[in-house]
């Protein structure tokens, strides 16, 4: 038993390390969830913007990003674009966002989250 001295000291460094690091990977997951929820989020909020009566596309894209610099920061609201559309028949806005998917922090591949929202056009008739 006398070679084992020590073990237990590099036993829990190396249990310690892998604990941590896996620890961080889950943060990092629910960090990188969270911005995409909220990406959704604001793109649909956005659209259902747009399509109030008397409101443009532009209206939707300027109300999403407003919400995506007040949630998360301004970089994510580069790339916004609004469209009509259908949407299972009925005249419909879309609002895209294309934004970074975070990988270390807020650091990550450019583009690499793409979520869409949609809303029925309101209209007065």
């Amino acid at each position: 038993m006398a070679n084992d001295r020590g073990s237990a000291v590099a036993e829990f460094t190396m249990v310690g390390v892998l604990l941590t690091v896996l620890a961080l990977a889950v943060v990092q997951l629910a960090l990188a969830l969270h911005v995409r929820n909220t990406l959704l989020d604001a793109a649909a909020e956005g659209a259902r913007f747009a399509s109030l009566a008397g409101s443009s596309p532009s209206d939707g894209v300027a109300r999403t990003r407003d919400l995506i610099d007040a949630a998360i920061s301004a970089e994510y609201a580069q790339d916004i674009a609004a469209r009509a559309t259908s949407f299972g028949g009925v005249p419909a806005i879309e609002i895209r966002v294309r934004a970074a998917l975070p990988v270390i922090g807020l650091l990550g591949v450019s583009d690499g989250l793409e979520v869409t929202g949609h809303a029925p056009i309101e209209t007065l008739d």
